[in-house]
């Protein structure tokens, strides 16, 4: 069947024109009704941000999304445009979407005056009716709203009284439709102004005329805090008029992390398999967390999803180098290819003024190492964790041991002034061989990852003992020219070399 192609065939056809907040009303409860995933891609907000947007579209609400950087603010924004019919009826050639039934612009009245039933109309999709504007100082009341066009007065011989003249800016052109402004408090306070009678009245005023033009449109803005930065807020009456403010929030949880950067990040490389061990995507994401609680991070700010993400690319990218260079496959990253993941970090964090003393690239590593100590903790005994290790004996303590059963073979290896050197470089048999050296480390890794049956995934594990040994202050480490160390920890406080600078 055809669609209609003039207003008498709309009309014949018994079409009804609804405003767009009940369209996206109608079409959200069809959606709830079927049980259909409303915002795809969107982790971790099923029980709080995606609730309260739903509540908000079924009061017809106009939405603020608060929050910090990297909390998918924009990407729930455009889906909101798979609530929008597939297509709508408008005037053809109208700049405003207008409605074929009752016009708003001069050149859409004008039309139906002259052409009444034979109008042209078109079928306008639902991505041509969401407009987007990234709010920056030198936005300006003709660009979101319109002004006096002087090209179109003189091309067409009209004063510049004549209604004809106008401009529309983008807010009218998304007539019947959705428009979001991203980053609010960068508009400028006069413009914010321009902004009331859209959200109360439902009208544009352009200087000049004497006309007040009804819109239909739903708007959508997004902000960061006010506090977050000094470049500006949100003007009082503005808030006032915005029904719904929504606060949104980084992943609770590591698990909706992990999903959030495995759905984001690019983990597939052409031609080699990649193996990336649930621990690698543990301490990736955790360094988010330890970012997100640390004193010398400024937590205003916020750490986005983004730094995760580069820092998964990257590491993965290392060991990509590496297979390509040895000809190695599958790609699987390394313990020691985690200092390539400090690009993906240092430009991602503000730092307080603590932090900047200490500089991006200290503070980093020292994340780096809390997170690893933090995962490791999910896969083995705390090292730390206190035990009863003491007997009387005729009054006298008497002591059984100073090192755990769990590690006391791999951290007496040590004492005895063993040392393991691996790169993120190495061949990976030698890098096998040289950490299957230390006694008793592959059992203890065997012991408690999956897993570690394949030699392949086995020696970065091996390696994740170490390293979380060393972060627990069991052994030390040295990182020199892509060269990492683990050695005796007491050897190396002698020589001044013990364990790295870390966060407290």
């Amino acid at each position: 069947m055809s669609k209609p192609q003039t207003l008498g065939d709309l009309r014949a056809a018994g079409y009804k024109v609804v405003p767009v907040k009940d369209e996206m009303r109608n079409t959200l409860i069809a959606k709830l009704r079927k049980n259909e995933k409303l915002f795809p891609g969107i982790i971790g907000y099923e029980q709080t941000v995606i609730p309260a947007i739903v509540n908000a579209i079924l009061a017809r609400h106009d939405i603020i999304l608060l929050g910090l950087r990297g909390q998918a603010k924009t990407r729930i924004v455009r889906q909101l445009t798979s609530l929008l019919d597939e297509e709508i009826p408008i005037v053809r050639g109208s700049e405003m979407n207008d409605n074929p039934f009752s016009p708003v612009s001069k050149f859409a009245v004008d039309l139906v005056q002259e052409r009444g039933d034979m109008t042209p109309i078109e079928w306008v999709p639902r991505n041509r009716r969401y407009g987007e504007k990234l709010a920056t100082p030198d936005v300006t009341i003709a660009d979101l709203i319109g002004d006096i066009d002087p090209i179109k007065a003189a091309s067409q011989r009209l004063h510049y009284a004549h209604e004809g003249a106008i401009h529309f800016g983008i807010i009218p052109r998304c007539n019947r439709g959705i428009f979001a402004i991203n980053e609010l408090p960068d508009l400028q306070p006069r413009i914010q102004v321009g902004l009331f009678n859209i959200l109360e009245e439902k009208d544009i005023q352009i200087r000049g005329f004497n006309i007040r033009i009804p819109l239909d449109v739903m708007l959508v803005f997004t902000a960061n805090p006010e506090d977050y930065t000094n470049r500006g807020n949100i003007i009082t009456p503005l808030k006032d008029r915005i029904d719904s403010q929504i606060l949104t929030h980084y992943p609770k949880t590591l698990d909706d992390a992990i999903q959030i950067t495995e759905q984001e990040a690019v983990i597939r490389r052409e031609g080699k398999s990649v193996i990336v061990p649930s621990f690698f995507r543990e301490i990736i994401e955790q360094i988010a967390f330890e970012a997100r609680k640390s004193e010398f991070v400024d937590q205003k700010s916020g750490v986005s999803a983004r730094l995760t993400i580069s820092a998964m690319e990257n590491l993965i990218s290392n060991a990509e180098r590496r297979a390509i260079m040895r000809n190695e496959d599958p790609i699987v990253p390394r313990v020691c290819d985690l200092p390539h993941v400090l690009p993906g970090l240092t430009g991602k964090m503000e730092l307080v003024f603590e932090g900047e003393q200490e500089g991006a690239v200290k503070v980093s590593k020292a994340l780096v190492g809390k997170a690893v100590r933090e995962t490791f903790k999910h896969y083995f005994p705390d090292p730390l964790k206190k035990r009863n290790r003491a007997t009387h004996e005729g009054g006298q303590q008497r002591s059984q041991g100073n090192e755990d059963p769990e590690y006391g073979r791999i951290i007496q290896w040590f004492e005895s002034g063993n040392k393991v050197e691996v790169s993120d470089d190495m061949p990976r048999d030698d890098y096998f061989k040289e950490l299957d050296r230390v006694k008793g480390l592959k059992e203890l890794t065997k012991k408690h990852m999956a897993g570690s049956e394949n030699q392949t995934e086995l020696a970065p594990m091996m390696e994740f003992v170490l390293d979380g040994l060393h972060q627990n202050s069991k052994i030390a480490k040295d990182e020199v020219d892509h060269i990492t160390s683990y050695k005796d920890m007491v050897g190396s406080i002698f020589v001044g070399q013990g364990k790295m600078y870390e966060e407290d």
